[in-house]
Parts: C-alpha cells; sequence; structure tokens
C-alpha cells in the first residue's frame, strides 16, 4: 500500500487531476512532445546571446565616445560598454567560456542527483533557474547596467541551470522507449536542438529592434510556460503511471520492474552508478573525448556564426563584384551629390563596405542571425539521417568517425565560397551543419542511451542520466573552449578560427578509430558467419 501511494505520489499533478488513465502510446508521444519542447527552450535561450553579440559589440573600433546612455546604440551601431571596445570581441568570448565552463562542470553532477530524484521536479528546476538568469542578463539593458562582471556572473549562474536539462531529458525519454530504432527515434527527437536555435535566433533577431533586452526576457518568459507545463503534465517512467512496459498495459501490483532499455530477463538494480564505475563503461572515453571536439566545432558555430556573417570578408575571387558593389556606391554618391537621388541603401559607416558582406550586400545584425539557422536546418536533417543510418549499419562508431570527416571539406568549402553569394552561403552552410551536427546528435542521444544500458552494467537501470551526463559534460568543456578561443583568433583571422574547427573535426574522428575498427571486424566475422551458415544450409538441403 506504501508503494501504490508513494507511485501516485509521482505522478504529475495534471495527470493525477485528470484520471492519468492512458495507453503506453499515449504516454510515450507525451513524453516526447514535453520534452522536445523543454529542450527547445533550453537552446532557444542559449543561443540569444550570439545573436545580440553583433549588437553589443559591431567592431566599431575609431574614436568615440564609450560614455553616456546606449539605450538607442542599435539604431547607431555603437553597441554597449563594455563589449564595444577594442579588445569586446574577447570578453563576449570569455562570458561565452564561462557559461560553458560552468555548464561542462555542472552536467557531471546534474546527472548524478538526477539518477537519485525526481527528474520531472529536476527539470523543472533547471527550466524555470534559466529562465529567470537569463532575463535578468538582458534586464541589464534597461538597468543600465555597464559591469563586465555582471554579465559575467549571471551567464555563469544560468550555465548552471542549463546543466540540468540534458541529462533530465535523456533519461526520462531512455526510460519509455525501447532499443529498436533508437538511433531514428532519438534523431527525430533531437531536432529540438536545431529547433530551439531556429527558434532563439529568428526571435532573437526580430526583438532587436526594441532593444536587445527584449531578446532576452521574451524567450524566458516562454521557457517559464513550458517549464511549468512539464511539471504538470511530464511523467517520469512507465513505474510511476503503473504501466508495464512489456505488456503496454496497467499493473497495478508489480514484483518486478523491467527497463525498456535493458536487454530481455535482466533483473534491474536500483542502486545508481558510481561517476568512476561510469566512467568504465566500454566506448564511453572514446564517445565522450570524440564529442569534446565534436561540439567544439558545433558551439563555435552556435556562438560566432551570426557574427561571422556580419563581419565576413569576401574571398579573392569575388572581389570583382565587390568593386562593381563599390563603384555602384561611388555612382550613388554623385547622383545624391547633384540631384538628392537616392536608390541604393549604403551599409553603415562603421561596417566596411569594399570587401565585406557576402555577395557584396551588407547584412545587418538581424539578417544574420536569421541567415545563420540554415547551419541549424541542415543540422535537423543530419541528426535524422545519422540516427536512421546507424540503426541500419548497427554501427553507431562508423556512422559518427564519417560524419566527421565529411565535416572537413565542408568546413573548408564554407570557409572559401561562403562569400560568393548568399546561395553559395545558404548551400554550403547547410552542408556544414548537417555533418557537424550529425554526429553531435548521435553521441549525445542513442550513444548515451546504449551506453547508459550497457551489458557492463547487468540491468542496472539508473545510470542513464550520469552516463549522459559524463559523455555531455565531456563535450561542454570543448563547447567551452571553442568559443573561447574563437574570441581571440578571430581578431587575427577568421581562416585560423576555420583551420582549427577542420582538426578538432579531424580529432574527433581518429578518437573512434578503435571502435570503428572493433565495428568493422564485427561485421566481417559476422557476414563470414552468415555466409557459412548459408552454405551448411545448402548443403544440407542437397543431401
Amino acid at each position: 500500500m506504501a508503494q501504490s501511494h508513494d507511485m501516485m505520489s509521482r505522478r504529475p499533478p495534471g495527470l493525477r487531476l485528470f484520471g492519468g488513465s492512458g495507453s503506453l502510446r499515449t504516454y510515450q508521444t507525451l513524453v516526447l512532445v514535453l520534452t522536445f519542447f523543454a529542450y527547445t527552450c533550453f537552446h532557444m535561450t542559449r543561443k540569444i546571446t550570439s545573436i545580440v553579440k553583433s549588437a553589443l559589440d559591431p567592431q566599431t573600433k575609431v574614436g568615440f565616445s564609450h560614455w553616456g546612455r546606449l539605450h538607442t546604440s542599435n539604431t547607431l551601431n555603437i553597441g554597449w560598454l563594455p563589449f564595444n571596445t577594442v579588445d569586446g570581441s574577447a570578453l563576449l568570448g570569455e562570458i561565452d567560456v564561462a557559461f560553458l565552463a560552468v555548464y561542462s562542470a555542472g552536467m557531471f553532477f546534474a546527472g548524478h542527483i538526477g539518477d537519485r530524484m525526481d527528474l520531472r521536479i529536476f527539470l523543472t528546476i533547471g527550466m524555470l533557474g534559466t529562465a529567470i538568469f537569463t532575463t535578468l542578463f538582458g534586464a541589464g539593458y534597461w538597468m543600465n547596467v555597464h559591469s563586465f562582471y555582471y554579465f559575467l556572473v549571471i551567464q555563469m549562474i544560468s550555465g548552471l541551470f542549463q546543466s540540468i536539462g540534458w541529462p533530465s531529458v535523456v533519461a526520462v525519454v531512455g526510460n519509455w522507449f525501447g532499443k529498436s530504432k533508437r538511433g531514428l527515434i532519438m534523431g527525430i527527437w533531437n531536432a529540438h536542438t536545431s529547433i530551439g536555435n531556429i527558434a532563439g535566433s529568428l526571435l532573437a533577431a526580430f526583438l532587436l529592434k526594441f532593444g536587445w533586452g527584449w531578446s532576452f526576457a521574451v524567450p524566458s518568459l516562454i521557457m517559464a510556460f513550458v517549464g511549468l507545463i512539464v511539471y504538470i503534465f511530464l511523467p517520469v517512467n512507465p513505474e510511476a503511471m503503473e504501466i508495464d512496459i512489456d505488456s503496454g498495459e496497467f499493473n497495478c501490483v508489480k514484483d518486478t520492474v523491467k527497463d525498456p532499455l535493458l536487454e530481455p530477463g535482466q533483473e534491474v538494480k536500483h542502486k545508481a552508478v558510481g561517476f568512476l564505475e561510469a566512467w568504465r563503461i566500454p566506448g564511453v572515453a572514446p564517445f565522450a573525448l570524440c564529442l569534446f571536439f565534436s561540439k567544439l566545432v558545433a558551439y563555435t558555430f552556435l556562438y560566432w556564426l551570426p557574427f561571422y556573417i556580419s563581419h565576413t570578408r569576401k574571398s579573392s575571387y569575388s572581389i570583382f563584384k565587390s568593386v562593381r558593389h563599390h563603384s555602384r556606391l561611388m555612382i550613388q554618391h554623385i547622383l545624391e551629390s547633384l540631384f538628392s537621388f537616392k536608390s541604393l541603401e549604403a551599409p553603415p559607416p562603421n561596417k566596411p563596405s569594399l570587401v565585406s558582406g557576402i555577395g557584396g550586400e551588407y547584412l545587418s545584425d538581424a539578417m544574420a542571425g536569421s541567415l545563420s539557422t540554415i547551419f541549424d536546418v541542415g543540422g535537423v536533417l543530419g541528426g535524422v539521417l545519422a540516427g536512421h543510418i546507424s540503426d541500419r549499419l548497427n554501427a553507431r562508431a562508423i556512422t559518427a568517425a564519417s560524419f566527421m570527416y565529411c565535416a572537413i571539406p565542408a568546413l573548408f568549402l564554407y570557409r572559401t565560397y561562403g562569400s560568393m553569394s548568399i546561395v553559395w552561403n545558404i548551400c554550403l552552410m547547410f552542408i556544414t551543419g548537417m555533418f557537424v551536427n550529425g554526429p553531435y546528435a548521435l553521441i549525445t542521444t542513442a550513444v548515451s542511451a546504449d551506453l547508459g544500458t550497457h551489458s557492463s552494467l547487468n540491468g542496472n537501470s539508473r545510470a542513464l542520466a550520469t552516463v549522459t551526463a559524463i559523455i555531455d559534460g565531456t563535450g561542454s568543456v570543448g563547447a567551452a573552449i571553442g568559443p573561447l578561443l574563437t574570441g581571440y583568433i578571430s581578431s587575427k583571422s577568421w581562416s585560423a578560427v576555420f583551420t582549427m574547427l577542420m582538426a578538432a573535426a579531424l580529432l574527433a574522428g581518429l578518437l573512434l578509430t578503435k571502435l570503428v575498427c572493433a565495428e568493422l571486424k564485427g561485421k566481417v566475422h559476422s557476414d563470414a558467419t552468415k555466409d557459412a551458415t548459408d552454405a551448411q544450409g545448402t548443403y544440407s538441403n542437397e543431401v
């Protein structure tokens, strides 16, 4: 009776209020939808700083006053102290790395705590905390705050709450879905990462015209609302809803509980896995280190792509178009001087006009932010493809490594040809997003779930959040280092930034070499065994 009461107490209040009687498929759908929107909100709020970055630091290096009220600085392209100074890019990079450093450190603790408490409550705390501190960052606009340490501390605390999201949603989804087609299901579900980036980019870019503070405030309100919905309706696991996961029916009295991600017949242990024990699971270390370099590349794009687009310089063989564009501006200037005639819109004076822009066209901060969403659209397709291919081949390491190797030429082509025209930029950005985000999505979802229920755990079902946190936490260290290095390197050369990204992609693929070889040997052995079995069957039929 006490056990039944405990199960009822873990039921979401909304489902208790409405009876909470539904089929397994109904609850699985509810879990997918709620966790999808929950993590979409995490990425939506995480993306804001990359959009606002160009408004805070328009890279105006020539003399102008750094003082006075700057509430109208967006229209004047002046920026916001302390980020509109000569070292503004470096300061923004330091805020990024502080956020991601706390995020990655918090991830390890979050996974450990998540395996030991109600994930619905834990996830809600993460969402509401993130919403509050994201709002406080934007509040600096209305409070006229120009202290670097204010923005630094706010982002660090926000990173701590952000770290709760990923281990929680992966563990909840893992509780409800079996291993069959896990790569494809989680590849589609993982589109929340890119959808969140897209939503954050478009919403923040749209709100910039009202003042950059609104770009933080409005998404935060949306996240707080979704957080409350999660608290009211999210069922954490089948046991809480008294559902037998094997039969998909209600079973109020159960002697044993079967974890849907475990092999049949394994008895579930309820003792949570320790941190070091989780590290020793075969495959955790190489995939975690691979994700370190994979997220270094992905998060550099996440935080710096809009900035790069709005400040990109044309490649040498598109100079002709730039000169032609410059000639048009000269003709416009003559016409304006003689006849007060205006036909073209020149870039703002603080934007270099001769060899800047894409296809000779100046892109505003809002337009650059909107254009950067193409990278995330490609990431959606990349995540689905990586999951589907890994399911068909039953080879996670081969799929992830192949995508990382393909990302190297994609990065090179985007840097070299991306400035030729808008069409070229969109196409190459889409392809780059597909290859960069594909393995990132695969490792953080299907691979984490696979390793969290590895056979070496002997049926222990309470390792999902810990393993997920270890893999994604290690990756988040790379996610912190990439944007930090970019903040310093980009002031010297964007080509050097792309060289760093290509080297990181190469290392990510190489770190999976041992697992790739093991998967290839397993496939060769499996094919040889199958051929021998077929030959023996043919011989028996002939006899």
